[in-house]
């Protein structure tokens, strides 16, 4: 994600970038098919080291783009909650209780991408959202199958698709 988003933002003179994906939730009250909304990403990765920073970096979606994704679902009367998610580097944990201490810590869902992303269009001035669906519940052991996670993620892209229009809309009624 880093190298990707990193060339987009300053390769391509990218503004915005949205990305959309799949997630396991922590949250008891997230199911199936949820939207979820990355806030703020957390992460075990050691990406934020390239900025030798003086402490820990906080990554955290735009704004703008949060707020008009949020507006987007809620609109379309989808499921979508909103807050922490964790970015992680290991998919299969050796350590059996590291889920615990994330959802203990309100964390919602787990993916692989937003820490980097964030920390990327930061540091490039730029904006970016994670948008996910619930693809699996990691203390349910609920999970959609193949089939479904190839057909049935189309409110997450509406919901990405309709924040970009709004948003390129916004723009050009700026301009005039």
């Amino acid at each position: 994600m880093g190298i990707y988003s990193y060339e987009l933002y300053n390769v391509y003179d990218v503004d915005n970038i949205i990305r959309i994906g799949s997630a396991g939730a922590f949250d008891d009250d997230l199911n199936l098919m949820d939207i979820v909304l990355g806030m703020g990403s957390c992460t075990d990765s050691n990406f934020a080291a390239q900025y030798n920073l003086p402490g820990i970096y906080a990554p955290i979606a735009d704004f703008t783009l949060l707020k008009t994704a949020y507006d987007v679902a809620e609109e379309k009367h989808f499921s979508v909650k909103v807050g922490n998610v964790l970015a992680s580097d290991v998919f299969y944990n050796d350590d059996t209780t590291v889920n615990d201490r994330w959802k203990k810590m309100g964390v919602l869902a787990v993916d692989m991408e937003s820490a980097a992303l964030y920390m990327t269009a930061a540091r490039c001035r730029k904006h970016a959202l994670t948008i996910l669906t619930i693809s699996d519940h990691l203390y349910r052991g609920e999970k959609l199958s193949a089939q479904e996670r190839q057909t049935g993620f189309t409110k997450m892209m509406e919901t990405a698709l309709e924040t970009a229009v709004r948003l390129q809309n916004n723009r050009q009624m700026e301009d005039l």
